[in-house]
């Protein structure tokens, strides 16, 4: 009966550090691994930063297609633009005309 009290009675000691163990380690790990932890904290700051570099991106061409749109405003109609959008949409071209084909990436606007 002895040995059972001792057993009851470090049991009874042991209980309080080790509940306190364990929610402690419970809260260690959302800080960590958890929803709003430090590791998703990280994810969400690359997909911020993914997100901001598209945003530029998508401001440059609107800009390009701004400059371009302002050439053909009735207010100000820049003939070379409108030259250009002409036979773009017509496929024409004259015959001592050299057309130097680029890529999507060479392309100013």
């Amino acid at each position: 009966m002895s040995i059972a009290r001792a057993i009851k009675r470090r049991v009874k000691a042991a209980l309080p550090p080790v509940i306190f163990l364990a929610i402690t380690g419970y809260f260690a790990w959302n800080a960590t691994q958890g929803d709003r932890g430090l590791v998703a904290f990280a994810q969400r700051k690359t997909l911020q930063q993914q997100v901001l570099n598209e945003k530029a991106a998508a401001q440059a061409e609107r800009d390009g297609w701004e400059i371009r749109v302002r050439g053909l405003r009735p207010a100000h109609l820049n003939p070379d633009t409108l030259d250009e959008r002409a036979r773009a949409m017509l496929n024409l071209a004259q015959p001592d005309e050299i057309i130097v084909k680029l890529s999507n990436q060479d392309k100013l606007f």
